[in-house]
């Protein structure tokens, strides 16, 4: 069994409009009350405050006059915000994120309503203190016999109201295919693939930059605080949303498409976070949306029995020849095609690439090798492991 969550769009009565926002709105001040206490509490005291104790403040909180209308809403979000809080500290301390932000009202906001808080009926969804059913527009149905165990309402900066559904689904794998593909990611062409298929980047970003610098300009002019700020604002996120949007589905449909007709799919992991601090080149790399199309692979080949492998980021997948394994020293980006000097071949700088990083690939899965053995074995060895560098950018 698999969980898996289902993304609905849904248009609220007034009065359920009414109550999702006060929720979210209490939910995220609750979220930053709490986090101003924790770092508070730190600064001061060196003290670490816990889910625990913050758990009892709210229920403080919920006592006094000023913030008695916290009990008009359901506690479910507020207990869960406050886990996700949990969470987020976890993340920070473990390295793995930044130090938790404050929740902002212009960034919409969510409310998480576990199994207590709601109730799945007749194909419906009513939320906790609200009597009608949410109006979700059913693009699919969930799975027969599949209840959801956890729903998330959120509300997008653009006003767009969707509804997520977590269930636990048994999802069956697809049938075993003999194909094999190398992905070398890059940016004037999306995915160049070790069959020769080379696939465009879409660029939404630039598809619609005039609209966007169009409607920031005019953002850019109203008063603060007035009412057609607020609506400038909104055109602006909706000019967004149109990006990430077009962004998504094509990120979708490509990576079901090559989950689909390949038994084994080899990428390069790349430090994408230190790539996009090039300036030049960090709204080319963060439009292609290498990580997003690399982590959407990753799950779907868990879903359908697929194999996907990450090669090391510092082999050399375009400078190798493919033919005879000659590594030339430099490779600047500006060379699109090149020459081996041993063998002589003709190579198509990205197409030679993506069949280096599915040998790469097959070598690793077939006999657990590593593409790096030199600096294994120095590593065996006792020597310190080479420390981090900035890996330049891909084109």
């Amino acid at each position: 069994m698999t969980l898996k969550a289902f993304s609905y769009r849904f248009y609220p009565t007034p009065e359920q409009e009414n109550l999702l926002r006060r929720t979210l709105g209490c939910t995220r001040l609750v979220y930053n009350r709490a986090l101003a206490v924790r770092t508070e509490a730190w600064y001061k005291d060196q003290k670490r405050v816990g889910y625990a104790e913050t758990s009892s403040m709210l229920t403080e909180w919920k006592q006094t006059e000023e913030l008695d209308f916290l009990n008009e809403v359901s506690c479910v979000p507020l207990q869960q915000c406050l886990r996700h809080l949990q969470t987020a500290y976890t993340n920070f301390f473990d390295g793995r994120a930044k130090y938790p932000n404050f929740k902002k009202k212009r960034n919409g906001g969510s409310a998480e309503f576990t199994k207590s808080a709601f109730k799945f009926k007749d194909g419906q969804v009513y939320l906790a203190k609200c009597a009608q059913a949410l109006p979700i527009r059913w693009s699919r149905m969930l799975p027969a016999g599949c209840r959801p165990s956890t729903i998330t309402v959120k509300l997008s900066p653009s006003g767009r109201w969707s509804v997520s559904l977590l269930v636990n689904v048994e999802i069956e794998a697809l049938p075993a295919s003999g194909s094999q593909v190398g992905i070398d990611l890059g940016i004037t062409s999306l995915l160049a693939l070790s069959t020769g298929e080379k696939i465009a980047n879409p660029k939404g970003f630039k598809a619609k930059y005039r609209k966007l610098r169009r409607a920031q300009k005019a953002l850019s002019r109203k008063q603060k605080g007035s009412n057609n700020r607020h609506k400038a604002r909104l055109k602006v996120a909706k000019v967004h949303q149109e990006i990430v949007d077009a962004r998504k589905d094509n990120l979708h449909k490509l990576t079901t498409r090559l989950v689909r007709e390949n038994q084994t799919i080899a990428v390069e992991d790349l430090a994408v976070k230190n790539m996009v601090k090039n300036r030049k080149l960090a709204l080319a790399i963060s439009d292609a949306s290498w990580g997003e199309l690399v982590r959407q692979l990753e799950y779907k080949c868990n879903w359908y029995g697929r194999t996907l492998i990450k090669i090391d980021r510092w082999f050399p997948s375009s400078k190798r020849c493919f033919e005879c394994g000659y590594i030339v020293e430099k490779m600047p980006l500006n060379v699109r095609e090149w020459d081996c000097p041993n063998c002589g071949a003709h190579h198509d700088r990205d197409l030679n690439a993506a069949k280096n990083i599915l040998a790469a690939g097959l070598a690793v899965s077939v006999c657990g090798a590593t593409v790096r053995p030199e600096q294994s074995k120095s590593v065996k060895a006792g020597a310190k492991p080479r420390k981090e560098k900035k890996q330049k950018p891909k084109s």
